[in-house]
C-alpha cells in the first residue's frame, strides 16, 4: 500500500527533508545586534585615534598669541605689586634714613642695625619670613580683615626697598656740602627746617638714579612671589604650559614672552633714569 502524502500531494511520493533555513526577518533580527556591537567597538577605538591624528597642534607662536591676554594680566599684577612695595618702602625708607641721621646715639644705631639687616638678607628669605609669620587675617575693632598672599608678598618686598632707600637717603644727605648746613645755621634755621627746606630738596637729584635702580630690581624680583603661591605672570606661564600638555617646544616661547615683557618694562626705566640724570647734571 502506498503511503499518502501528508501535505496533500499525490500518492506514492515520499516526504523530503528540506534544508534548515531561517526566515529572512528572523536572521536579520539575530545578526543586527552583533553587528552593532562590533561597529560600536570599532568606533571607540577609531574615533580617539582619528582625533589624535587629525587635530593639528598649535604652533608655539599661536600658543603665545592665544594665551597672551592672560599672561599680560599676570604681568600687570607684577607691576602693581612692585609699585605698591616701592611706595611703602620709600616712605618707610625715608623715615629710617632720617633716623640714622638723627641726633643722639640710640636711635641712629637702631636704625643702622635695621638697615644693615634688611639690606644684607636675601629677598626670598624675607619673603618667606613675612609669608609664614604674618597671619592670614587680622581683627581691627572686631572686624576681620583678610590678608591674602599678594598683600603679604607686597609687604615682604617693601622691606628690602625700605633698607635700600634708607641708605640712599643717608648717602645723599651726607653728600651735601657742610657749607649748606653752616649757611642755614647762620640764618637761624633749626635742624628740622634745614633738613626739610634746604638739604632734602637738594638730595632729590642725587637720590633719583639709585631710587629708580632699586625700582627696576624690585620689579624683576616680583617673580619670586610665584614660589609662595601668588598668582602672577610666572605662575600663569607654568599653568599655561601645563594646560598645553607640557610640550617641550613651548617652554622657551612662553618663558621668553615673560622675559620680553619684563625687558620692555624695565629697559625704558633705565633710559629714563639716565636722561633725568643728564638733565639734572647729577654728580
Amino acid at each position: 500500500m502506498k503511503a499518502a502524502d501528508p501535505r496533500g500531494g499525490r500518492p506514492g511520493a515520499l516526504p523530503v527533508l528540506l534544508p534548515f533555513a531561517l526566515p529572512e526577518n528572523r536572521a536579520a533580527a539575530r545578526l543586527r545586534p552583533a553587528h552593532l556591537w562590533l561597529l560600536a567597538g570599532l568606533a571607540l577605538v577609531a574615533v580617539p585615534a582619528w582625533a589624535q591624528g587629525g587635530a593639528a597642534a598649535l604652533s608655539p607662536l599661536e600658543v603665545v598669541i592665544k594665551w597672551a591676554p592672560l599672561l599680560l594680566t599676570g604681568f600687570a599684577f607684577n607691576v602693581a605689586i612692585s609699585l605698591m612695595a616701592m611706595a611703602i618702602g620709600t616712605v618707610a625708607g625715608i623715615g629710617l634714613g632720617l633716623a640714622m641721621l638723627a641726633e643722639g646715639r640710640v636711635l641712629p644705631r637702631l636704625a643702622w642695625c635695621a638697615t644693615q639687616v634688611f639690606r644684607n638678607v636675601p629677598w626670598l628669605v624675607l619673603l618667606f619670613f613675612v609669608m609664614f609669620l604674618v597671619p592670614f587675617q587680622i581683627t581691627v575693632f572686631g572686624i576681620r580683615v583678610p590678608l591674602p598672599d599678594w598683600v603679604k608678598a607686597t609687604f615682604g618686598f617693601s622691606l628690602p626697598v625700605m633698607a635700600n632707600v634708607a641708605e640712599i637717603v643717608r648717602g645723599a644727605v651726607r653728600s651735601v656740602p657742610n657749607t649748606q648746613w653752616e649757611a642755614a645755621e647762620s640764618l637761624a634755621f633749626t635742624r628740622r627746617q634745614t633738613m626739610w627746606r634746604i638739604i632734602l630738596p637738594q638730595c632729590a637729584k642725587r637720590m633719583l638714579p639709585p631710587w629708580m635702580n632699586v625700582y627696576s630690581l624690585i620689579a624683576m624680583a616680583t617673580v619670586q612671589a610665584s614660589i609662595v603661591g601668588v598668582t602672577e605672570m610666572l605662575t600663569l606661564t607654568a599653568q599655561v604650559h601645563a594646560a598645553e600638555g607640557g610640550r617641550p617646544e613651548l617652554f622657551a616661547p612662553l618663558y621668553g614672552f615673560a622675559l620680553l615683557c619684563f625687558f620692555l618694562y624695565c629697559y625704558p626705566i633705565d633710559r629714563f633714569t639716565a636722561a633725568l640724570e643728564r638733565r639734572f647734571e647729577t654728580r
